[in-house]
């Protein structure tokens, strides 16, 4: 057939006749596609295996601080001024990897890693705590990870960050120069502290509660003041809600695998001790303590500075020991004007004196 006869067959079949050596070099194509294809590796992902965190690691160390990341809003009831500082308030679906990124760099770059501490440091307190925390952890050992020793107890009247040690020179100063705002503040006067009762934050945290009739507003005052002299000084210091003052004595981030094991503590463990009365702390010394650095024997935080406040414990014990020696030594004097008025006794005196200069005399003459 001629080639338009062929071609008009070829339309009317649906496909051109291929060509010469058309069929080979598709064919060959294909193969080499394939070949392509069978020599191509699947990427595998590797699965990380899990390991433990170092004990020299920064988020081992972070889970000893009173308010470990994430804890700050369970433990305070508060929101960290550095995460509202630093946070751009940007639509999810707008904002890139990278930018995310960045925020949560700033975020960890700037957690409180010092705070101001009053320090518990009546018996009874402690004790009273202790009793509460050997009878959860018979019921659950595993929560032994979670308590907080009784060196380490305190209530957290202001937390902040400090990035070098010049900014801790500068809150040093800040907190000497705090002093006088806080004594004026207290007028000479007793701060008592009384603490009764158990509460807990998302049942991550649990602490002693301050009595409903207590002083707590007098140390919301102290704490705000506290914060303004800080914030002058030019340290990020201080929460954006309210403060809520509180002891804590038990929390699961004092251990990152407790978290895996026990996602909340059941209020069930400490029932029997939800109205009990602790006792009473005055308000008598404020510390400077860092969240990070080694702690101190006694379990106590490490201490930059410190200021003492109002009337301490010591100072009243002192003036009472002198109080009464200075009755004894009084009731004494009594005595002895009482013989000394006495006739008897003076001519006793006399008779002595007048004997001793004669015999004196006597041995000069000799």
């Amino acid at each position: 057939p001629s080639p338009e006869e062929a071609q008009g067959s070829g339309a009317a079949a649906g496909d051109p006749p291929p060509r010469a050596g058309e069929s080979l070099e598709h064919d060959g194509l294909e193969n080499v596609q394939e070949k392509k294809i069978i020599r191509k590796k699947k990427k595998r992902t590797k699965i990380r295996k899990g390991s433990q965190t170092p004990p020299d690691s920064m988020d081992y160390l972070m889970a000893e601080i009173p308010f470990a990341s994430t804890d700050t809003v369970y433990e305070f009831g508060t929101t960290s001024t550095f995460e509202m500082c630093f946070k751009k308030r940007r639509k999810r679906t707008t904002r890139s990897k990278t930018e995310d990124d960045d925020q949560t760099k700033k975020k960890k770059q700037y957690q409180p890693n010092y705070f101001i501490s009053l320090p518990i440091t009546n018996p009874k307190i402690t004790r009273g705590i202790q009793a509460i925390q050997d009878t959860v952890v018979q019921k659950d050992h595993r929560l032994s990870q979670a308590m907080v020793r009784y060196g380490s107890l305190h209530v957290t009247l202001l937390v902040m960050h400090l990035s070098s040690e010049e900014e801790v020179g500068t809150a040093v100063g800040a907190l000497l120069e705090s002093k006088d705002a806080v004594e004026e503040l207290l007028q000479g006067k007793h701060l008592d502290l009384s603490f009764q009762g158990i509460d807990d934050f998302r049942n991550e945290v649990v602490f002693v509660k301050f009595a409903a009739s207590d002083h707590t507003a007098a140390l919301t005052e102290i704490s705000e003041t506290m914060k303004k002299i800080f914030q002058e000084k030019g340290i990020l210091a201080g929460e954006n809600r309210a403060f809520k003052p509180h002891l804590t004595f038990m929390k699961l981030s004092k251990s990152p695998w407790l978290r895996k094991q026990v996602r909340k503590i059941d209020p069930h463990l400490y029932e029997n001790f939800k109205s009990h009365y602790f006792g009473d702390e005055t308000l008598y010394r404020l510390d400077l303590c860092s969240m990070l650095k080694k702690k101190q024997p006694n379990g106590y935080y490490h201490c930059e500075s410190s200021i003492t406040v109002g009337k301490s414990h010591e100072s009243d014990l002192i003036k009472k020991a002198l109080h009464r020696e200075s009755l004894a030594l009084f009731s004494k004097l009594n005595k002895i004007k009482e013989l000394l008025s006495n006739p008897e006794t003076r001519m006793k005196i006399n008779r002595e004196l007048f004997q001793d200069r004669q015999t004196a005399v006597i041995k000069k003459s000799c």
